[in-house]
């Protein structure tokens, strides 16, 4: 009996291999936007600057995720296409927030008060954006380098996770806190130093081996389709009233997923060990 004749997708025209790029470019042009919006932000000292900075990471959150589904999608996935989009995270969900969040946090104190005090915020939040900077260099590197990588902590079996908070994710929550003030930058050297320490426990959750949900097994072609269609319209009717308080609470609630996740496999862990000691 003859063998039945393999089935090869047909490849791509050489035009389609250009779009998940183009995707990509955006990515770049937004974080590009972002910083250019920043350095602004410090010279005219308008605050809506920073506002449209933030607002420009968190619109190239969804062309982070699409480029790659698209790729996918298209049979145009390539070694380039990964190394470019590696990059434009670089960019964009890298150098765009450490900027903003050096401008926004730390540069715009007020020269009032302790002057000494204020200088040394200054200081330390040019270091601290630089630790969120390599945190998020480090977190992209190891995954391009691991291949199926597992959490310390993991989950459901057959599910699958990020390892550490991914970085367009952390990116999200330093700009979801300054659009949710509206771009108003830190005029209180204390409340700058508590924004530090929100980008050093960022930085950390990002290089961690905690889980992250993926959100990869969420598909165009599940069979919960209309459901999440309907979701998304909502999602993007509430944006439009309510954004400011949306995104922040989308934002911190992914980043506590990953923290609630650690802790419960921790007292799962503790409560294991006790059972094995009785």
């Amino acid at each position: 009996m003859a063998d039945a004749p393999v089935q090869t997708r047909p490849r791509p025209r050489r035009g389609m291999y250009v779009l998940p790029s183009l995707f990509t470019a955006g990515n770049i042009a937004a974080g590009f936007y972002a910083i250019v919006q920043s350095v602004l932000a410090t010279t005219s000292h308008d605050q809506t600057y920073f506002d449209r900075a933030a607002l420009a990471i968190l619109f190239a959150i969804p062309f982070d995720a699409l480029d790659g589904r698209i790729a996918r999608m298209t049979n145009t996935a390539s070694d380039f296409g990964r190394e470019l989009d590696s990059l434009a995270d670089v960019i964009t969900f890298g150098v765009a927030p450490s900027v903003l969040a050096y401008t926004w946090g730390t540069r715009m104190l007020p020269l009032v008060g302790n002057l000494k005090l204020r200088q040394s915020a200054v200081d330390a939040g040019v270091f601290v954006c630089f630790l969120f900077l390599v945190c998020g260099a480090c977190r992209l590197a190891r995954f391009n380098v691991t291949v199926n990588p597992l959490p310390s902590n993991p989950g459901r079996p057959g599910r699958r996770y990020f390892v550490g908070m991914p970085i367009p994710a952390a990116a999200g929550v330093v700009a979801s806190v300054v659009h949710c003030f509206d771009g108003s930058p830190i005029d209180n050297v204390y409340i700058a130093f508590v924004w530090m320490s929100l980008l050093l426990f960022i930085g950390f959750l990002m290089v961690s081996r905690w889980r992250f949900w993926s959100g990869k097994e969420i598909g165009l072609r599940s069979q919960h389709t209309m459901r999440l269609f309907v979701l998304i319209v909502l999602l993007g009717a509430l944006l439009v009233y309510f954004s400011n308080y949306l995104l922040i609470a989308v934002a911190l609630a992914y980043m506590v997923s990953g923290m609630g996740a650690r802790v419960v496999y921790a007292a799962q862990g503790r409560q294991r060990r006790r059972d094995a000691r009785a």
